[in-house]
């Protein structure tokens, strides 16, 4: 199911583009955090491949695919997980960075599931 971007309503362009944004924040953290910021060795470690399955749903949000909104929806919380383990065991500025993630994972859900359902009411509506 997919609707050209230029029928959709201005909310659901408007959680389409929070779900592009959480998602490539999500993608830009992984790298940045496991890389320079606060990365468990230094020089890197290889924790940054956590950021390689984010990398998939972006061609399908981008093509604005809704079964990537509905999976991505679920795959996030792997990520809420880590972030909310490592918000509270690790020190700074590693602990931040994880509170960080959270929020992006949690605007990254509302934004998936806003996103469906907004369409599916449209779809709905409009048969």
């Amino acid at each position: 199911m997919t609707t050209p971007p230029n029928n959709a309503s201005p909310e659901v362009a408007a959680t389409r583009a929070i779900a592009v944004g959480a998602l490539l924040g999500l993608i830009f953290l992984s790298l940045a955090w496991e890389l320079v910021l606060a990365p468990l060795r230094p020089g890197g470690s290889w924790l940054v491949l956590k950021a390689l399955p984010l990398c998939i749903p972006l061609a399908g949000l981008l093509k604005n695919r809704m079964y990537t909104y509905r999976w991505l929806s679920l795959m996030v919380w792997v990520y809420f997980t880590e972030g909310a383990v490592r918000a509270v065991s690790d020190k700074a500025p590693s602990n931040y960075l994880a509170m960080i993630e959270v929020v992006l994972c949690l605007a990254l859900f509302v934004a998936c599931a806003l996103h469906v359902r907004l369409r599916l009411k449209a779809a709905k509506t409009a048969s």
